[in-house]
């Protein structure tokens, strides 16, 4: 046993004793993580929140369907826990999300015999929910994914053809984006999606984004979600689409980091059973990957103000604990990686 806690002396001290990443990164970018309630329920995990990160993301509390499920129903309870955690610890907040169409507030597309309503009602629903959400936080959100995921992964339209596509076309983003403005004039505002560095997509979100502000929609920043593999990308495919959307925005966020280990990538959740045990070969590809991409993200320091890992640990990941996907396990200890961009 002597022997044993020798052996775990030197990690734990280590860890204990580092620098925590939004030091490490202090220079370069904030480093946030999303949370959900059951985060800031828990004094270990509040205190490595407060050690590593200096900004935060709701991961579900914020959804429109979770927020306001039905015409005169809003359920703050969840959101507001979250966010009175930052206000207690100075933390600020990124806002996530006002549209999306998943986890979305359904009854807005419907009148009352079940046919979609006119889009004038339509955004009138959404002017309300966008605004009043944003206004009772304000206070501690420095920036809104104000849309998220509206571009297509393939097929002729660029655009996903869902039911906010199919109401209101395109116009959608530009309304959500306008009332978000009207909202909160100093917020940053951010069109966020998955699959960035796909060359296909990143040229069909590049084009969306150009017109729109061509057009005078506030569009400030671009969201890459950023859930990658130990395989993908590499760094020219990121750098390539970094290059790209640089010069079209004020700002980019690395918005829901994380590194799967098997080769699946982007916003779709299959758990696939490609996954590897994690021996010592994956756990070195996993590091080397972090590092690969923390020294692209270095390199666009200048464009990228925050990076933001999705989820806290292994043990509350939307992708499971066998995907591996974070820096620190499910009982909350430092992996390989950590150490790779603590170092």
């Amino acid at each position: 046993m002597k022997k044993i806690l020798l052996l775990l002396l030197p990690l734990v001290a280590l860890h204990v004793s580092a620098q925590g990443l939004k030091d490490v990164f202090k220079k370069d970018f904030l480093v946030g993580v999303s949370l959900n309630p059951r985060n800031v329920r828990n004094a270990n995990e509040k205190d490595l929140v407060r050690k590593e990160f200096n900004s935060v993301t709701c991961e579900n509390a914020m959804k429109p369907g979770e927020l306001h499920p039905s015409p005169n129903e809003w359920k703050w309870e969840e959101a507001d826990r979250i966010a009175n955690f930052c206000r207690e610890n100075g933390i600020k907040m990124r806002g996530h999300c006002l549209v999306w169409h998943n986890q979305f507030a359904e009854w807005m597309y419907y009148d009352d015999k079940g046919g979609f309503v006119d889009k004038e009602t339509f955004y009138a629903r959404l002017k309300d929910h966008i605004q009043t959400v944003m206004n009772r936080y304000k206070d501690i959100t420095y920036c809104w994914d104000v849309v998220n995921e509206a571009m297509s992964d393939s097929g002729e339209n660029p655009y996903r053809e869902s039911k906010l596509y199919q109401l209101c076309g395109d116009e959608f983003i530009a309304k959500a984006f306008q009332f978000a403005r009207e909202a909160d004039p100093k917020a940053i505002l951010f069109y966020n999606d998955y699959n960035e560095t796909n060359p296909r997509k990143s040229k069909n979100i590049y084009e969306m984004v150009l017109r729109m502000r061509s057009e005078g929609v506030p569009i400030d920043g671009i969201g890459m979600q950023g859930h990658y593999n130990i395989y993908g990308p590499d760094a020219k495919e990121l750098e390539d689409a970094l290059t790209l959307y640089a010069p079209l925005v004020e700002h980019i966020h690395i918005t829901e980091l994380d590194v799967r280990i098997n080769k699946e990538m982007g916003g779709q959740l299959k758990f696939s059973k490609e996954g590897a045990s994690v021996n010592d070969t994956i756990q070195a590809l996993h590091a080397q990957q972090y590092e690969r991409l923390f020294k692209s993200f270095r390199k666009f320091h200048d464009k990228i103000d925050c990076v933001t890992f999705w989820n806290l640990h292994d043990g509350c990941s939307w992708l499971g604990e066998k995907n591996y996907p974070l820096l620190f396990d499910a009982a909350l200890q430092p992996k390989p990686a950590y150490y790779r961009l603590i170092k």
